[in-house]
């Protein structure tokens, strides 16, 4: 099996302001590609050459051929929940909403601790939302290529934090990064995940 780079559900243009073009150009043509290239050629003769990007997460040993699947879902994730600004909901509706409520009290308070996970993450890594095992909602952190999988969690939402994700944009202001990133999350998308 070769793994494929998805199509991203946006143009290159319609996340600005919040996410340039030109970052769109390195994160998704560059950094996503070159994930997706490396776990293409670390699998050919292993038992994992046939094998989904969630099954490589779930069985891989730490290293290499881990990082490289983990890193191609969580950016196909990442960039799969983004819609240009004119045509995304502020915020979730529903039993997402509901769900959101019961746990962290009001949407904006989730929207701060989320925030304030993503700002604090040491070094490149990851915020998430989640469900647990359990069907709980939690916001974790994530280093490097870090994936919710590997936990057994169901991932909802997730901010990309490696400086390649912003620096092109926002220089080392990883907080304005976060700010802008919520006005492009297609909470439909999130909403289905929540569903499913």
């Amino acid at each position: 099996m070769t793994h494929q780079l998805p199509v991203l559900p946006f143009s290159a243009n319609d996340l600005a302001p919040a996410i340039s073009s030109l970052t769109i150009g390195y994160h998704y043509g560059k950094h996503h590609q070159a994930y997706l290239n490396n776990l293409n050629n670390l699998i050919v003769g292993t038992p994992f050459e046939n094998a989904s990007l969630e099954s490589i997460i779930a069985k891989a040993p730490a290293g290499p051929l881990f990082n490289n699947a983990a890193q191609v879902f969580n950016h196909t994730f990442y960039f799969e929940q983004f819609k240009a600004a004119s045509d995304v909901k502020q915020h979730p509706e529903n039993e997402l909403l509901r769900a959101i409520e019961k746990e962290f009290g009001n949407y904006e308070k989730f929207v701060e601790a989320f925030s304030g996970a993503a700002a604090s993450v040491f070094g490149s890594g990851w915020a998430w939302l989640v469900l647990d095992q359990e069907g709980n909602l939690l916001i974790t952190q994530e280093s490097n290529a870090g994936c919710p999988l590997a936990k057994k969690q169901k991932p909802l939402l997730t901010c990309d934090v490696w400086e390649h994700a912003y620096y092109l944009d926002y220089q080392n202001r990883r907080p304005d990064y976060i700010k802008a990133f919520w006005n492009i999350i297609n909470w439909k998308v999130i909403e289905n995940r929540f569903s499913k």
